[in-house]
């Protein structure tokens, strides 16, 4: 079977030989030239629909996975650690409200939940990411300053005095 690229070449050529060939005057070489285009362009678009359909299920393979390792197993997470404490909070140390709130949904008043602890640990990651692109920024505008050198400011001569 021939790939898909010879196949679209070898489309594109009968067409263009086709367009070529005057129907009226040469009406032989035009019918033959059809029917190869014809036969060449069914077996293109046959091919084409198949790579078509597999990349299409290959993405949605994918898209399913990704989202079964990242979002489904959080959700099974903290399915299955619903109702117990990721761990306790000193009696008294927080008002009860503040108690309710960090054991909401469904941990024991007192502790903190798996969805309260998976919400901390996901901004401290992000804080630490923005950190880490900010000092990497830093870091590499910094050495790009030094290798420059001092730039003079416009109305500035070399002197440092300014014009007039």
């Amino acid at each position: 079977m021939r790939s898909h690229t010879e196949l679209r070449g070898e489309v594109v050529r009968l067409k263009r030989e086709m367009n070529a060939t005057s129907s009226q005057d040469q009406f032989a070489k035009w019918a033959k030239l059809r029917r190869q285009h014809d036969k060449v362009l069914a077996e293109y678009e046959e091919l084409s629909s198949s790579l078509s359909s597999f990349k299409s299920t290959f993405n949605r393979t994918t898209t399913v996975l990704r989202w079964l390792g990242t979002n489904g197993l959080r959700f099974f997470l903290q399915w299955w650690f619903a109702k117990r404490p990721m761990f306790w909070i000193p009696r008294g140390w927080l008002p009860g409200y503040v108690e309710w709130a960090l054991a909401f949904p469904r941990a024991p008043r007192g502790s903190v939940s798996i969805q309260i602890w998976g919400i901390a640990c996901g901004t401290v990651v992000n804080l630490i990411g923005t950190a880490v692109v900010a000092g990497w920024a830093l870091r590499s505008q910094g050495t790009k300053e030094k290798g420059k050198g001092k730039m003079a400011m416009k109305g500035e001569k070399e002197t440092g005095k300014k014009e007039l």
